[in-house]
């Protein structure tokens, strides 16, 4: 987070506190935000002081995020009833409905025969997987004209798309706003925004999973680029919401809570050290595309913010800064180990070829907890996400609502 950034933010005139929604990227492990944000909405509801009205003016989303920013940006105007309606999109869905993996049956016992298999895949599609079921069921599921309407009748005031550009390796932001002409563009060294009416298009490049999924062309600057996922790259997740005029911000992300490393037991105690299996491998290949530099980026906000309120009060009076209040809720245990116990639940294609690769070994959940788009893992990681919300229920209440 520059310290550019932080001022201009807060140097914003603002009639009411703006409050953004940033939602971080993780495949299906980004479930557990529809838990978090299930539990705000009826903590909203049973609050005599919380007004009913969708509660957040800017929303931010990046990969898996981003469809669900996506979502919720287009029921905006049906206020709270947003929330359940993303927890019954979740609750639907299948892996089926977002990837297929072509790989033969005949082949799928065969170390050897799915990797030659997945190799040629890759060569012809520049990915492993085929993610065109997810184009439809994002067609199906969210109507973007309710984008538009939410815009134009202030519900919300911007809704932002992140992206990582294969061509140019600029990270980008793409941000609808009522008007294109009061949008306020930004640019810093590797990273971009520019406002875009937002389509599918948008939302399948943000959530294209390197190596797993295809790239998807997008227009910038008047040249087409080729976009993956937005998780790439990202090393200021909340900066959008702030040059949007963000100044309170909910941040859900959906990092693994940090581990015992190898050769240590769950307890700490020393155990003989051995390798990583390659499923320990991929997992962590994996997650350093998704790694959530999260909690750094808040604790620099938090810690700038901090120093400048803290000036004496005729300084901080002539530059009318306001604070930037960031909450950030993430998961309390581990995803991966709760992946784990479902990776029985992967479609058999997937579940057989993973297993002849050998990547369901060891901490093999890793790599699943990505991929589980299926109804038990969705509603354990949604029951999770809404145990931590009501755990700090203060907060998150404090936040919407004010103290």
């Amino acid at each position: 987070m520059s310290l550019d950034t932080i001022i201009h933010a807060g140097l914003r005139e603002r009639s009411r506190p703006t409050i953004g929604l940033v939602l971080m990227g993780g495949g299906a492990r980004t479930a557990y935000q529809v838990g978090v944000l299930r539990a705000l909405s009826e903590m909203l509801e049973a609050s005599h002081d919380a007004p009913r009205n969708f509660p957040f003016q800017v929303l931010v989303g990046t990969s898996a995020g981003a469809i669900n920013a996506a979502f919720l940006a287009s029921r905006a105007i049906q206020g709270l009833q947003a929330f359940g309606q993303l927890a019954e999109f979740w609750c639907r869905l299948r892996s089926a409905d977002v990837y297929d993996l072509n790989v033969p049956p005949w082949v799928r016992f065969s170390r050897f025969a799915v990797a030659w298999s997945l190799t040629r895949h890759a060569q012809a599609n520049g990915a492993m997987m085929d993610n065109t079921p997810l184009r439809e069921t994002l067609r199906k599921g969210i109507a973007l004209d309710g984008i538009g309407d939410a815009l134009r009748s202030n519900t919300i005031d911007a809704l932002a798309i992140t992206g990582s550009s294969y061509t140019s390796g600029v990270h980008w932001t793409f941000c609808q706003t009522a008007s294109a002409a009061e949008f306020e563009a930004w640019r810093r060294p590797g990273r971009r925004a520019e406002y875009q009416a937002l389509t599918i298009d948008h939302l399948m490049a943000s959530s294209a999973i390197p190596f797993l999924f295809p790239a998807t062309p997008l227009q910038v600057d008047g040249r087409e680029e080729f976009f993956g996922d937005g998780s790439m790259r990202q090393v200021t997740p909340i900066s959008p919401a702030m040059h949007l005029g963000a100044s309170r911000i909910l941040v859900v992300g959906v990092g693994q809570p940090e581990r015992p490393g190898l050769g240590l037991a769950g307890d700490g105690a020393m155990v003989p050290a051995r390798g990583p299996t390659l499923g320990s491998m991929a997992g962590h290949v994996i997650a350093s595309v998704f790694h959530d530099t999260l909690q750094a980026d808040v604790e620099q906000t938090q810690r700038v913010t901090q120093t400048i309120s803290g000036l004496p009060s005729d300084i901080a009076g002539a530059m009318a800064f306001k604070a930037v209040d960031v909450l950030a809720v993430a998961p309390s245990q581990s995803l991966d180990a709760l992946a784990q116990e479902f990776t029985s639940e992967l479609p058999s294609a997937i579940r057989d070829a993973m297993g002849a690769l050998g990547v369901l070994k060891g901490s093999g959940g890793t790599l699943a907890s990505y991929l589980l788009f299926e109804p038990r893992f969705v509603q354990a990681l949604i029951a999770m996400g809404e145990r931590d919300a009501r755990a700090r229920k203060d907060e998150l209440l404090a936040l919407i609502i004010g103290s």
